[in-house]
């Protein structure tokens, strides 16, 4: 499904990091990765996962991934550990080498969840973060930030009018790709529901993600 997709640059949340060089194989690109939540004992984790995916469900182990079509490459990456508990999240940050003159940053988050206050904390550290290491260069900040901005307009606001990220995907929408230093061609928005499944041969289908994937296009 990803590498269906047209795209520079795929930012994924709470993937499996046994996933990660895998999916770069398969998506003819290359990237970084950053460890989350549940890592506790990777090889038993493994194997339960295997024997049945939907019983363990994240308790694979979770990472950020952040994958880069080729040519492109990464060039830089830093990482900032938010908090510890209940679950350690990390925002991840990588400078990247596009074709072309624009050397853009990312960031790559997902923030707690079912708790708007301390992920309203957390997507602010982040983006302050993302920004002084990123210096001038455009910025897009995405992921999952468990934030809506129809019920929790407060730290968009600060986004926009502190750091100058804008656009969030939607009033509704937990996941975003804000933009800083470039031009807006498509606004970030979610695809359709039936993006995250696939068919198997017996009519069964798969779903690969609980989130719909966001998609925008960006220019320098």
């Amino acid at each position: 499904m990803l590498d269906g997709l047209e795209w520079d640059v795929a930012l994924l949340q709470e993937a499996p990091p046994r996933w990660f060089a895998e999916l770069a194989r398969r998506t003819r690109s290359s990237g970084v990765r950053v460890l989350t939540s549940r890592n506790l004992i990777p090889p038993v984790q493994r194997k339960l996962a295997d024997l049945n995916p939907d019983l363990l469900a994240s308790s694979d182990g979770g990472s950020n991934q952040i994958l880069v079509r080729h040519p492109g490459r990464v060039v830089e990456r830093r990482r900032l550990t938010l908090t510890w508990r209940p679950e350690q999240r990390r925002m991840h940050w990588a400078r990247l080498e596009l074709p072309g003159a624009v050397r853009p940053c990312v960031s790559n988050l997902h923030a707690s969840a079912g708790l708007p206050a301390r992920a309203g904390l957390e997507v602010v550290a982040a983006a302050e973060a993302a920004v002084e290491w990123s210096g001038p260069a455009p910025l897009v900040f995405g992921g999952d930030l468990n934030l809506r901005p129809g019920r929790n307009p407060g730290p968009f606001e600060i986004l926009r009018e502190r750091f100058g990220l804008i656009e969030p995907t939607a009033p509704d929408a937990i996941d975003h790709l804000l933009v800083r230093g470039l031009d807006i061609v498509e606004r970030p928005h979610r695809l359709d529901a039936d993006r995250c499944e696939l068919a198997e041969p017996d009519g069964r289908r798969i779903r690969l993600s609980d989130h719909r994937p966001v998609c925008a296009r960006f220019v320098g």
